[in-house]
């Protein structure tokens, strides 16, 4: 993103003039012209390879390059390196201009939209990219915002007008904004044209929710919010047209200034390759050294007695300076140690493994009609080395979807099931709706069950009254009234859709509003209330309030809002109703609903006036104006009167149990990062089973100081020890020292869990506490953190990061949860009822969280296992190839000689061995999907990175220089005596290049064979169609149609066809075959009967299964019993009253292993649904193997 200009020099406050061009001008503002592109036709293809050149690898080729350029060194053609390098710049290169054509294409569209623009008294129609600072703009019905604009008036009455906020913030609701009373009047043309107007405000930010500035007109200042402001990217709603004075343009509009770009992300296996990459070269540099050293010793000892009839070049002169022009000789051989298709190939291999992702039809929600996406293609293999996952709450585990269950008012709850004999009794189908027929405004799929509060509203109850006048009255919800008597309500939160939708099927319907009233029609009867004042919710107040002033001008407060909230400003005679209502709370959180309290004020008309005076002055204050405002807010919110309190459910998602089990066996731990209150979280943890009581402890920590949280966790890891040493586990009695805790916390082998609050885990987040904090919670099995702001949950995170260096995965649906899923190794994103901004942050996203075990057990696993088999296959082969150039150089007095012929050279790692190795890193699999979902042990290889590390490296970089000795020297020995069937001597430099060439490229087939777990007919043809691609070029690089064509390229005519007529080299090619793959069968053969894997044993026990009969399986579902959990909380979403997060107790604490097959005859399985298996018996009970 960048700006249509030059840089301008930092902002400290903006001022703009209407209507005033020339002076606006004077401060170098953006214009309106947007640039996401990087590229155009001019700069494209030097800024495209500057940046490509920035790869190390690609720089290192062009090194090369240069080399091979220089006659005395060259001992390749120049067109070994420029093909494949070129090849990959252009395939990068197409890929980078396909993406910025669309940016270009996408700038033009937006920059070349059309709006109305105030010019000298009329309205003119202009492009986008022509808006400047301080011009007035019109605006239509459907249109969308060109600039971040002051709105000045609009054809609603009250200078209201409505937005839709969607490519903001993904929400599609309607918001409602309005502009100042004093400009609201300058409706027509004229007297805009005449507005000269000075705004001072805050200088551009990315800020979505704040705007802080001031109106100077007519010798008067006018505070302004974000109420009064339009931002681009919204577009006009429900209104027939507005006129707006643009503040902010271009790249300095609120959505530009958000767009910034992702932090880039790299997986651990990049980063090894980089490391690898190097010792590789450093590798190469050492054989150079070796061979330039040889050259030099030869040369001196024996190349001088061939100084008559072979001198050296004009340059050389001296044995050394041989050697030093025969290292860098060298080096260009032996660089296909580095293949720089390497890195392409890479590339595609995540491409491939990204739309399976999205092709997945498991991972689709037809309801949602939303398919799995996966938004960057450099993450795949990381899925399948997941150990942690930091998952929000509401939305996430639960389904946001919310529905008014229960309510306390004046010490009565009501919505209880009784049974006939006064039980209450949970079974809703048994019982039948409470009949809102009386109300023609009810929502017909709103359903409740208690008919004791519809009757207590029918007889007057002027408590319930007030209740439901409260919640009519105190919300930020939009109306829309379809049809006459349809209404429609868009609510910033499913909470207030809720809340609203209740108080209207009792009886008290809000129809609409203007920004000065609110009409309600309670029980049939229409009354307009005066809106005085909106005291709105943020995450600090965790409450939010209205004045309002009813027909007979009684002025009244009313406010909801959290528990430990609303309790400390109540008045002192409600001491008494909140302890029975404190006991409702307890009861409704047992159940995991969702709970505010209501409560209200009356006012006098005095009073109320000193108060908005003080509110007047402190909203136009232009220092702290946030905390002010909070502070005069927080002066009127005392000394309430309790009401009661809402219970609202909003339950689990389909899955998430059965999805929290399967992880957990794969050795996952989950952290739950919540806004609720304690209670409710644990209760949910309950309910989705990473609670148990099973448990040995669950540490709860609440600590308000430094020193109780430091004590608390202290204690929590004596007992983790001391519990350890009670069981015997090998601890000695005698005291363990600080530098030992963090690794006996992690032998461990009881089941604890973790709980803390937001407020103790500020503390133990400080830079002296943190560890022992982590410490103690990555020795849980289960981690809850409650009451966090969306700051704690990315600290937490890149805490896990930053100590323990294992994979990290966030997983949200709501705008606070966008820091932590930028924080994590890989960031997932639920795309539910809260927008799509978790999503648009994400790298991976779907639809439901139960999705997550298929993307990190299935795709995850398969791709890091298909990247690790590729990167092993790939290094070995590079290095079998080009180690035959080092043996060789001390049989051809270190001449720099090449065994191969250039063209071999050139297509081995582009024709020959690319697409079977391609093949297998696209389509590999060790177990078919239902079994990596049946055994979640089968994970844990990729979190210990046991399948590419540096020992593997070291391993296939052993097996590549064994297969390159046996690939020379068997054909050298072959070819030191042997003959043709004619009786001449077969030992000439080209038959012997093409019987180690044709050995080479057998033996890599045979081996990428034996890789291989999964066949496809695409495997079968890549594998024998590169051989037979092989010999098909061969033939024809022999062929005298080339030679006739081109004589000085082609000289060896018929050579590989005379060479692969004998029989002694068919012989050699398969000896060497079998001496290069059979001790790899052998060791591959004997591992499997000794120290089988575990992917292993799953795949002997399927060949068992398809032998045996099918025998029925019996399941066996295992309820909890215990005591019930209570919770209660508030959700500090910023935003028009968002509220709390819980989700329904399903009271099941043991595993739901009803996705498990029970397997009596195989007992290793039992040990497998084990935490910490010691070791795993095979069926035949013979062997076990390690896990």
């Amino acid at each position: 993103m960048e700006l249509c200009g030059k840089k301008r020099p930092p902002e400290e406050e903006r001022k703009v003039r209407a209507n005033d061009r020339e002076y606006n001008e004077k401060f170098q503002y953006a214009n309106n012209c947007i640039k996401t592109s990087k590229y155009n036709v001019i700069t494209f293809l030097p800024v495209n390879l500057f940046e490509q050149f920035q790869e190390v690898a690609n720089t290192y080729f062009l090194f090369l390059l240069i080399l091979q350029l220089i006659p005395q060194i060259s001992s390749l053609s120049w067109f070994t390196t420029i093909v494949p390098l070129v090849l990959v710049l252009t395939i990068t290169a197409v890929k980078d201009a396909t993406d910025d054509y669309f940016r270009h294409k996408s700038d033009n569209q937006v920059n070349n939209r059309q709006s109305q623009v105030l010019i000298n008294g009329i309205l003119q129609n202009e492009k986008w990219m022509n808006v400047r600072v301080g011009d007035i703009i019109k605006l239509e019905n459907n249109q969308f915002v060109a600039a971040d604009l002051l709105l000045l008036s609009s054809t609603e009455p009250h200078g209201l007008c409505y937005i839709e906020t969607a490519e903001l913030d993904g929400e599609t609701n309607m918001k409602v904004r309005q502009s100042l009373p004093v400009t609201s009047e300058l409706g027509d043309t004229n007297k805009l044209a005449k507005f000269d107007g000075e705004v001072i405000c805050e200088p551009p930010n990315n800020k979505l929710d704040k705007f802080a500035g001031t109106l100077y007109w007519k010798e008067n200042k006018y505070s302004l919010s974000n109420q009064n402001m339009l931002l681009r990217g919204c577009m006009l709603r429900n209104t027939e047209l507005c006129f707006g004075l643009v503040i902010f343009a271009g790249p300095d509009t609120k959505l530009m200034q958000n767009s910034g770009r992702t932090k880039f992300k790299r997986t651990s296996i990049d980063r090894l390759m980089n490391t690898l990459v190097l010792w590789i070269f450093g590798f190469l540099i050492c054989m150079g050294i070796i061979l330039a050293i040889g050259n030099s010793i030869w040369e001196h000892e024996v190349g001088v007695r061939f100084q008559i009839y072979l001198l050296w070049d004009e340059a050389v002169d001296s044995a050394f300076f041989s050697g030093f022009l025969s290292f860098w000789s060298y080096i260009i051989i032996l660089n296909t140690v580095v293949p720089i298709s390497l890195y392409v190939s890479v590339e595609v291999i995540r491409l491939g493994h990204s739309y399976f992702i999205n092709w997945d039809r498991k991972m689709y929600c037809a309801r949602k009609n939303t398919p799995a996406e996966a938004r960057t293609t450099t993450l795949n293999e990381e899925l399948g080395q997941v150990e942690y996952i930091f998952s929000d709450k509401t939305g996430t585990l639960t389904q946001n979807i919310m529905t008014f269950n229960k309510c306390s008012i004046n010490g009565k709850t009501y919505g209880d099931i009784m049974d006939v004999l006064g039980h209450k009794s949970d079974l809703h189908e048994r019982c039948e709706p409470v009949d809102f027929s009386f109300n023609p405004l009810a929502d017909k799929k709103f359903t409740f069950y208690d008919p004791s509060l519809l009757e207590a509203v029918k007889l007057g109850n002027q408590f319930v009254h007030e209740f439901f006048r409260l919640l009519s009255l105190c919300h930020t919800v939009m109306s829309e009234e379809k049809s006459e008597g349809q209404l429609y309500y868009k609510a910033q939160s499913p909470d207030e859709g809720a809340l609203v939708t209740a108080a209207r099927n009792f009886g008290f319907v809000f129809r609409f509003r203007t920004p000065k009233t609110i009409t309600v029609h309670e029980m049939g009867k229409p009354i307009t209330y005066e809106l005085l004042a909106i005291l709105d919710f943020n995450n600090i107040r965790k409450r939010m309030s209205v004045i309002v002033r009813n027909p007979e001008g009684k002025i009244c407060l009313y406010c909801k809002g959290a528990d430990t909230i609303l309790f400390e400003r109540l008045h002192h005679s409600s001491q008494d109703l909140m302890n029975i209502t404190n006991d409702h709370l307890n009861e409704y959180a047992a159940d995991g609903l969702r709970t505010l309290v209501l409560a209200y004020k009356e006012l006098d008309e005095l009073c109320y006036e000193e108060w908005a005076e003080k509110l007047f002055q402190a909203s136009i204050s232009l220092d702290n104006r946030d905390e002010k405002v909070a502070l005069v807010y927080d002066e009127i919110e005392q000394d309430m009167m309790l009401l009661g309190a809402t219970a609202i459910e909003d339950k689990l998602q389909e899955g998430v149990p059965e999805t929290i089990a399967i992880l957990t066996l794969a050795n996952i731990k989950i952290w739950v990062l919540t806004g609720d209150k304690q209670e409710t979280a644990v209760n949910i943890g309950y309910s989705c089973k990473m609670l148990t009581d099973d448990m040995t402890e669950v540490f709860i920590i609440t600590g308000h100081t430094v020193y109780d949280v430091r004590e608390e966790l202290r204690k929590a890891r004596e007992k983790m020890i001391d519990s350890c040493r009670a069981l015997g586990n090998g601890f000695s009695q005698e005291k363990v020292s600080p530098p030992r805790i963090t690794s006996v916390l992690e032998a461990v082998s009881g089941e604890y869990a973790l709980i803390i609050n937001g407020h103790s885990l500020a503390h133990a987040l400080e830079a002296d506490m943190e560890q022992e904090f982590l410490e103690t919670a990555c020795a849980c099995k289960a981690v809850i953190c409650c009451r966090v702001t969306p700051l704690q949950k990315a600290h937490v995170v890149e805490l896990v990061k930053k100590y323990k260096k294992a994979v990290t995965l966030a997983i949200g649906d709501g705008a606070n949860d966008v820091s932590m899923i930028k924080t994590a190794h890989i960031g997932v994103g639920i795309s539910g009822q809260e927008g799509i901004q978790a999503v648009l942050a994400s790298d991976y996203s779907f639809s439901q969280f139960k999705y997550l075990q298929r993307l990190l057990l299935v795709h995850g696993r398969w791709s890091y296992l298909r990247m690790c088999k590729f990167l092993c296959y790939f290094f070995y082969k590079n290095f079998a190839f080009t180690m035959v150039h080092f043996w060789f150089g001390f049989f051809c007095g270190f001449s720099a000689q090449t065994v191969y012929d250039q063209y071999f050279i050139t297509l081995y790692n582009i024709v020959y061995t690319s697409l079977p190795v391609l093949a297998m890193g696209i389509f590999d699999q060790d177990v078919p999907e239902m079994r990596s979902l049946e055994y979640p042990k089968l994970y844990e290889p990729g979190q210990l990175n046991l399948l590419f590390n540096k020992r593997e490296f070291f391993i296939c970089i052993a097996q590549g220089i064994y297969t390159s000795v046996v690939i020379f020297f068997i054909p050298y020995g072959a070819f030191a005596k042997a003959t043709r069937d004619d009786g001449i001597q077969l030992s000439d430099y080209q038959s012997f290049a093409v019987t180690v060439a044709t050995s080479l490229v057998i033996v890599v087939s045979v081996q990428i064979g034996l890789d291989t777990g999964y066949w496809t007919a695409i495997n079968h043809f890549f594998i024998w169609g590169s051989l037979a691609v092989y010999f098909a070029i061969l033939f024809a690089m022999h062929s005298d149609g080339l030679f006739e064509m081109f004589p000085n390229q082609f000289r060896f005519v018929g050579n590989a066809q005379n060479t692969l007529a004998q029989p002694t080299v068919w012989i050699t090619i398969f000896l060497t075959t079998v001496v290069c793959i059979m001790p790899v069968v052998a060791f591959r053969f004997l591992k499997l009967d000794l120290k089988p894997q575990l992917s292993d044993t799953v795949r002997y026990t399927q060949l068992v299964r398809k032998k045996q009969k099918p025998q029925h399986r019996c399941m066996r579902r295992v309820g909890r019993t215990g005591s019930r959990r209570s919770g209660y909380a508030f959700s500090h979403q910023e935003g028009f009253g968002e509220l709390i997060t819980s989700g329904k107790n399903m009271r099941l604490s043991s595993l739901a292993l009803s996705s498990f097959a029970t397997r009596s005859s195989s007992s290793w399985i039992e040990t497998l649904r084990k935490k910490k298996p010691d070791n795993l018996s095979s069926p035949s009970g013979e062997k076990t193997l390690k896990v």
